[in-house]
């Protein structure tokens, strides 16, 4: 086993000798061993042919090498000029000293973050870290091959409530000309090789979108533009994923419009307007012209693609501010939609609506899963969406037709002031919700009576209902509204996984709650909106019992030829088991030992990671048969896996690799058969 930190080498531009061999859509990563979008290929289906490790041997693979994030030994550009390097914590002490207001709350880049899931392509593995550099690392021996620090965190605090996240990489060729491509916490685009890409191989997302002004700042001392996630790259055209403020005070916020950069040059090549203007298809579901100033609506987590179709899938998120819709009354096209787009002229093709007037944050929180399925005979090119609330949505990815029936059913009103909150929301008839759905009595836990009782106790005061009550106005009688899942999922970025040659979709769940409170503004705020988010806390439980019945994570295995679950599991036994009045009960494990790095498939095993449950009560690396869910093997991992796991092959060897928690900061590991 190897351990390296990172090299800090200038990077201009690069020649790599990769092999030529094409993403597809939705067959899985490359058979030859590579791993060349963030999910494996354009479609997102997470899914590797390597056979290497199996069910027989997962138990014995062995730690090859480690690597610290560069994110451990940065630099800061020094007033009149100049670089100072040295280790991050004592770089970002420097920049808080010069400038106390750099940051939201004064608090650095949180570099712990470590989400990204490499690339592989010619022996090289590529990734960013929180802070937004990338590197490239040699796939066999772990060691740096180089590294480019844009600097992005001398800017300012990351916008959303999640800062400092990044999930990685996008790489490009054509047989001659390379790119890797990354977006930026500050809100560009940067492509290496730089030679002939932008304005020095870099793009500023900003310029050109109403409301947007580099360097300003939100209400929170936040930047208003950041790039989060991965972007796309689909014949020529890149597609970079937006990350935009939902917690405001002022109506007036970005649009999240979705736009396509030539990849060579970095020309813009199309605009789609994810809120539409005067003139444009969806522009009537925006009432008293709240489509002029209406935010968000942009896709910040992982799109997915149809390289021979020539589409684009996008999981656009919701209508700014998240919880009250007042100022923005009507269905608000596109939000919390899935649109498909033509990647050559940025034209609308199909979309469906997944949430009415959203009022819950109930976006697409994760890549659409491409895959082909058999329904009833017929042969089907289909796209399964997976949503927070619980739902998969599946559609013909061809023509947007729903594979099976979803109905449009009756919702609870609203009573917020102002507020007028979607007549009915669309059900999914098939697959049944793969996760609790509601806020109800039913919901909390239930070991013995007394917990019951206690749990009764915890939720006075505050609003339950079925999915979709709305959030309520906080007053002295009403605490807020219960809601599950929260507004994190259920299913969030980790998504599903899906299994090219069998059809069946796997995905992995929380058990959650949110508070979905509203306030009035007080005097001192100085923002437009009559009613905003409230934020406080939840009900407890006496001496830190769970308030809801469990399992509280799981994997669910969905046959999507049929549209049936096939199994679930919950993932780990969970910690809970441990406290005092539960621990002499006869539990089945409950779950919750789950972090949300996501599944991976290989063609014999389903891979996840779980918090705890190791041979020292540690972290491991987990190996299930997909047929039953059934563990059949684990090793232990050195920390808390944080991104999503990848494989690949290299020298005749097949790799496993996630980036871990660490100290002082984390690490991408790669395991390996002795």
């Amino acid at each position: 086993m190897r351990t390296h930190r990172r090299s800090l080498i200038a990077f201009v531009c690069f020649v790599l000798l990769a092999g030529l061999w094409p993403v597809s859509g939705q067959q899985g990563a490359s058979s030859q061993g590579e791993w060349r979008a963030y999910g494996g290929d354009l479609g997102n289906t997470k899914y590797s042919p390597l056979t290497q490790i199996d069910a027989s041997n997962f138990g014995k693979l062995q730690l090859q090498w480690r690597w610290q994030s560069a994110d451990g030994f940065i630099s800061r550009t020094l007033p009149g000029g100049g670089e100072l390097w040295g280790p991050s914590n004592e770089i970002f002490a420097s920049l808080d000293q010069e400038d106390p207001n750099r940051w939201r709350d004064r608090q650095p880049p949180y570099v712990q973050n470590f989400k990204a899931t490499p690339l592989m392509v010619g022996g090289r593995l590529y990734i960013n870290t929180p802070s937004s550099i990338g590197a490239a690392i040699d796939a066999k021996t772990g060691k740096t091959l180089w590294v480019y620090n844009p600097k992005s965190y001398e800017a300012g605090t990351t916008t959303m409530s999640a800062r400092w996240n990044q999930r990685g990489v996008a790489y490009w060729t054509d047989g001659k000309d390379e790119r890797v491509l990354w977006g930026t916490s500050d809100g560009y685009l940067l492509a290496l090789d730089v030679k002939s890409f932008g304005d020095n191989g870099k793009v500023d997302l900003m310029e050109g979108l109403p409301h947007a002004k580099r360097g300003s700042r939100d209400w929170l001392n936040a930047l208003t533009y950041s790039v989060q996630s991965p972007p796309i790259v689909v014949r020529n055209t890149v597609i970079v994923p937006a990350s935009l403020s939902s917690y405001n005070i002022n109506k007036e916020q970005i649009p999240g419009w979705t736009r396509g950069w030539d990849v060579r040059t970095g020309k813009l090549k199309w605009t789609f307007h994810t809120v539409p203007r005067p003139g444009e298809f969806g522009n009537d579901t925006w009432e008293n012209d709240s489509w002029s100033y209406t935010g968000k609506v942009s896709g910040w987590s992982i799109y997915s693609a149809d390289e021979e179709l020539g589409y684009v899938y996008l999981p656009l998120n919701t209508s700014a501010p998240d919880y009250y819709g007042g100022h923005r009354l009507g269905d608000g096209l596109f939000g919390e939609s899935i649109v498909c787009l033509d990647v050559e002229t940025g034209k609308r093709v199909w979309h469906f609506q997944f949430v009415h007037h959203g009022l819950w944050d109930y976006d697409p929180p994760a890549a659409p899963n491409l895959l082909d399925v058999t329904v009833n005979g017929k042969r089907i090119k289909a796209v399964a969406q997976v949503t927070k609330q619980g739902f998969v949505f599946t559609f013909d990815r061809v023509t947007g037709q729903p594979i099976w029936p979803i109905e449009e059913r009756p919702v609870a009103p609203s009573d917020v002031p102002g507020e007028r909150a979607a007549k009915t929301q669309p059900f999914p008839t098939k697959p049944a919700a793969f996760e609790y759905q509601g806020f109800t009595e039913d919901n909390l836990a239930n070991f013995t009576p007394e917990i019951r009782a206690m749990a009764r106790k915890a939720v006075e005061g505050y609003r339950m209902g079925p999915l979709y009550t709305p959030p309520s106005l906080a007053t002295p009688t009403n605490r807020g509204t219960l809601a599950s899942p929260s507004a994190s999922g259920g299913a969030n970025w980790s998504g599903a996984a899906v299994d090219p040659e069998t059809g069946m979709l796997y995905v992995q769940s929380r058990n959650s709650f949110s508070v979905f409170r509203l306030e009035t503004p007080g005097a001192d705020n100085k923002g437009n909106l009559r009613i905003m988010e409230g934020r406080g806390g939840g009900p407890q439980m006496p001496q830190g019992l769970p308030l809801l019945k469990p399992p509280y994570s799981r994997m669910t295995a969905i046959n999507m030829n049929t549209g049936d679950h096939s199994w679930m599991v919950p993932l780990g036994d969970g910690a809970a088991r441990e406290h005092p009045m539960l621990k002499d009960l006869n539990l089945p494990p409950l779950g919750g030992d789950s972090s949300m790095s996501g599944p991976l498939l290989t063609k014999t095993l389903l891979i996840g990671a779980l918090s705890r449950g190791g041979t020292k009560g540690g972290p491991k690396l987990v190996a299930r048969d997909k047929a039953t869910g059934k563990e059949v093997a684990s090793i232990d991992l050195p920390g808390v896996a944080i991104g999503a796991p990848m494989t690949y092959s290299m020298g005749g060897k097949q790799y496993i690799a996630l980036t871990v928690g660490a100290s002082p900061v984390p690490e991408l590991v790669a395991y390996a058969l002795p």
